[in-house]
């Protein structure tokens, strides 16, 4: 029998992909106000300067959907297409251990569940923003989420 943990994942993982059928305009509008809202003081303190004029891709393998985003004069943008210098890739649980804490990101590129291809400097420097991010950058809601769900995968 499964756990009512089991059972969430098991919904979570069916519902997950569907994303990739929302329209690409109404996935850029939610991505960009909630990464610019969420980041709005690294991004003040220059946090992501390492981005401007400079595309990264984040693929989400297993939920087949791919977002480019840089830094321009008003924050981070999302493209459906760019010429990526740096791809990082991975499944969705991975990507929310990371963003939750639940996992240690070296340990997360280390074994290879997270990959970063192209430009590693550029990789690299990501991976160590995203690490040096403290919690209290979020709202106490979203990073209350964002720990319950890691600790539930």
């Amino acid at each position: 029998m499964l756990s009512r943990k089991q059972w969430v994942l098991k919904g979570v993982d069916r519902v997950l992909p569907l994303i990739r059928r929302v329209p690409f305009a109404a996935q850029r509008l939610v991505l960009e106000q909630g990464l610019n809202r969420c980041l709005a003081e690294p991004l003040r303190d220059g946090g992501f300067d390492l981005l401007r004029g400079r595309w990264m891709c984040l693929r989400v393998a297993d939920l087949g959907v791919c977002w480019y985003l840089t830094l321009g004069r008003e924050g981070l943008r999302v493209a459906s297409k760019a010429a990526a210098e740096v791809t990082i890739s991975g499944n969705w649980r991975e990507f929310l251990l990371l963003a939750s804490r639940q996992e240690d990101p070296d340990t997360l590129f280390f074994r290879r569940r997270l990959v970063i291809e192209g430009d590693t400097e550029l990789g690299l420097g990501l991976k160590n923003l995203i690490d040096s991010l403290d919690s209290d950058v979020l709202p106490g809601w979203l990073w209350w989420g964002l720990e319950r769900a890691g600790l539930a995968v």
